[in-house]
C-alpha cells in the first residue's frame, strides 16, 4: 500500500507543477504522508523532474531540509 502512495504522490506532483505554490503544498503533505525510505527516493525523483523546471527547483529544499522524527 506504502508503494501505491509514493507513486500517486509522484503523478499529483506532475499534475500541480503548473504552479508553485500549489506544488509546494503537496510536496508537504507528501513528507508528511510517505515512509523515510520513500522520501529519499522522492528526493531522487524530484531533482530529475525539475532539473528543466527552474522555478520548481527552491521546492527541492523544502523535502531535504526537513527533518523527522521516527
Amino acid at each position: 500500500m506504502a508503494r501505491a502512495m509514493y507513486e500517486y504522490t509522484k503523478i499529483v506532483l506532475q499534475k500541480v507543477s503548473f504552479n508553485k505554490e500549489l506544488f509546494k503544498k503537496e510536496l508537504q503533505k507528501a513528507v508528511n504522508r510517505l515512509l523515510p525510505y520513500e522520501v529519499k527516493e522522492l528526493v531522487v525523483w524530484l531533482k530529475e523532474f525539475t532539473s528543466n523546471k527552474p522555478e520548481l527547483t527552491p521546492c527541492l529544499a523544502l523535502v531535504e531540509n526537513t527533518k523527522r522524527s521516527f
